[in-house]
């Protein structure tokens, strides 16, 4: 005997052996039972859900002569003959899809059925038709005669016409719940004797994604008569990721160890796992730490803040696809980020400031470019030119050894609103753009050079460009301050990649939105920007500024930032 696939052996003959589509299977049977169903139909939902099991079953009930609680008896002639009946009639809109199958099939309507009460027409995947055969289907399906049903069955339900949807009810197969889908595989192991762990079991059901014919279908590759079937074998067959993996992951970003948590990314991306099913189940994960942490019972120091920001930009990797990065590079440089967010400490570390940490002979190198801290409250008004602290160490160790910065430059501090304002002198969109449509093959290109700084750039957008300086934005505020103290690093590797001399700087939004408002008020006011130099250490006042009359003000400011009102 010929051997069958298992999704084909053990495709469901009555509603009752339907997994997962209660609610479907329920209104199906009601309609049987009450003889009160409608002249056509369309099943839509994700693939291997039941959709065409379905249409058939509740084709084969509509002509059973003693159908049983809305279920076919699959014991009388019409049933036991269903599979040859040709008053039962599939077609494939994938392979015929023109206006001419839609005329014939409109033609055969109009007979009888030669044996059964009803003859039914199975349309598999209907969004595959023309727009001509739409329409040449139209009033058939909304008038047909009384002998016929029509069941549609679509996994793109938004290229049906809505004049095709509006003559049909609708029933919506959802993906099958986990918890139903490994019953399931259960039953079908134990009629085949087939040996597997419920490790396994759980890991076939994530990779199916809630379809149950692809579930089966990864069982019979699987399946062995000698071997037993462990998680392990699954996730190397189909390069999935187990959940110990996923939290060495995050333990590794939690601690800051960049080195693992690259060496980790690439044994995934090593094994063939596919970047949509890794980012799943790293969502999943998130999502059941986010619980914890809401609860308290959290094993993971990572913040719900840094949880929260991390689901979304994995979600957003799933998105940015279409750009030409490899989609692990887009993984690897969001988890990077947050390595760093918050400007974390590692447990070596200590509630240090910048004063503590440079020597004497460091601070004297510095000059008048960093501005000193002072025990006079007159002396200490800008909070700009402070380091922030470094995070306290939890540990009661006295003796730990207090680790430096990484990085700490002799170079000055720069004056964010000064280069704000430099930026604003001769900033345009088109500069914007040309530096925007690059940004991304500069953090490519960063990825070989500086692993730290494109952990802080990874989500960082161009806000305004002029052919001198740059403004950026990340949108965590403590990483704007951190890339502005890596500036230097920035504008030296950005040299390297283009040739050109940028100076750049990063702000957050609040300090954004501020400045965009006086600038608008400047335009309307007409008062124009000028260069500030730099090495004065200073804010933007009016002082700094010069009454000029100006030409298409407006425009001016559309181009940079794009339409608005000015308030009179």
């Amino acid at each position: 005997m010929n051997y069958k696939v298992l999704y084909r052996k053990y495709r469901p003959d009555d509603f009752d052996n339907v997994v997962g589509q209660d609610y479907t299977v329920e209104m199906l049977k009601n309609a049987i039972i009450s003889g009160k169903h409608a002249h056509a139909y369309i099943f839509t939902g994700p693939r291997g859900t039941g959709k065409t099991s379905s249409a058939k079953i509740f084709a084969k009930a509509l002509n059973c002569e003693h159908p049983v609680d809305g279920n076919p008896c699959n014991e009388c002639s019409s049933c036991l003959s269903f599979k040859e009946s040709p008053d039962i009639i599939e077609i494939d809109a994938a392979s015929n899809n023109g206006v001419d199958q839609i005329r014939e099939l409109i033609n055969n309507v109009k007979l009888v059925p030669s044996s059964s009460k009803y003859k039914v027409y199975i349309i598999d995947e209907v969004h595959m038709l023309t727009d001509n055969a739409f329409n040449a289907l139209l009033l058939t399906l909304e008038e047909p005669p009384s002998h016929v049903v029509f069941i549609l069955a679509t996994t793109d339900i938004q290229k049906v016409p809505i004049t095709i949807l509006s003559r049909c009810q609708r029933f919506d197969f959802k993906p099958v719940n986990k918890d139903a889908l490994i019953n399931r595989l259960k039953y079908v192991c134990t009629e085949e004797k087939i040996k597997i762990t419920d490790e396994a079991l759980e890991e076939i059901a994530l990779i199916s994604a809630g379809g149950m014919r692809d579930a089966l279908g990864m069982l019979d590759q699987l399946a062995n008569d000698d071997e037993e079937i462990s998680l392990e074998l699954v996730s190397n067959y189909f390069g999935s990721v187990s959940v110990k993996r996923i939290d060495e992951l995050l333990t590794s970003i939690e601690e800051n160890e960049i080195s693992n948590l690259l060496d980790i990314l690439g044994n995934i991306r090593e094994s063939g796992t596919n970047y949509s099913v890794f980012i799943e189940k790293l969502i999943a994960e998130l999502r059941r730490i986010a619980i914890e942490i809401k609860s308290g019972t959290a094993s993971h120091i990572i913040s719900f803040d840094d949880v929260y920001g991390l689901i979304f930009d994995l979600n957003e990797c799933l998105s940015n696809v279409n750009l030409n990065i490899d989609p692990y590079t887009l993984i690897e440089i969001v988890l990077l980020k947050y390595v760093n967010a918050g400007n974390k400490s590692n447990k070596k570390s200590k509630n240090v400031d910048l004063g503590n940490k440079l020597n004497n002979e460091d601070k004297s190198s510095l000059g008048n470019n960093i501005e000193e801290k002072s025990n006079d409250k007159s002396e200490t008004n800008n909070t700009d030119s402070e380091v922030d602290d470094v995070e306290e160490d939890v540990s009661q160790d006295d003796n730990i050894e207090v680790e430096p910065e990484e990085k700490i430059d002799n170079l000055p501090k720069i004056d964010v609103e000064v280069r704000i304002n430099n930026c604003f002198v001769d900033a345009s969109k088109k500069v914007k753009n040309e530096l925007s449509a690059i940004w991304v093959d500069f953090m490519n290109y960063l990825m070989n050079k500086d692993r730290n700084l494109i952990s802080l750039l990874a989500d960082t957008t161009v806000l305004a460009a002029s052919n001198q300086y740059v403004l950026i934005q990340s949108k965590i505020d403590s990483t704007n301050e951190l890339i502005n103290k890596s500036i230097y690093d920035l504008q030296n590797y950005y040299h390297e990649f283009s040739g050109n001399n940028l100076k750049f700087a990063a702000i957050n939004e609040d300090l954004w939105k501020k400045e965009t408002e006086k600038y608008r008020f400047n335009l309307k006011n007409k008062i124009k920007y000028n260069y500030i130099e730099e090495e004065i250490d200073s804010s933007i006042s009016e002082d700094n500024q010069q009454n000029v009359e100006l030409d298409e003000t407006e425009s001016v400011a559309m181009d940079i930032f794009g339409s608005y009102e000015i308030e009179n």
